[in-house]
């Protein structure tokens, strides 16, 4: 188990208000994975993705 808390961030991209996920990248080093969670229900649950599916995830949107 871990002490580690995510520190969670949206991007840069984001408008206020819109449809917007947040990530947290400071676990992929010690646990291997990136929580993605809704901005917009912080206290509500998360996905925790391996950092390998993440970036495959990552590269296919970016391939759009």
């Amino acid at each position: 188990m871990t002490t580690e808390a995510p520190h969670w961030f949206k991007s840069s991209y984001s408008a206020d208000g819109g449809q917007c996920v947040e990530v947290a990248g400071n676990l992929v080093s010690t646990l291997d994975i990136v929580p993605v969670r809704d901005s917009k229900v912080p206290a509500g649950p998360s996905l925790a993705l391996s950092a390998t599916a993440f970036t495959v995830f990552l590269e296919s949107v970016k391939a759009r």
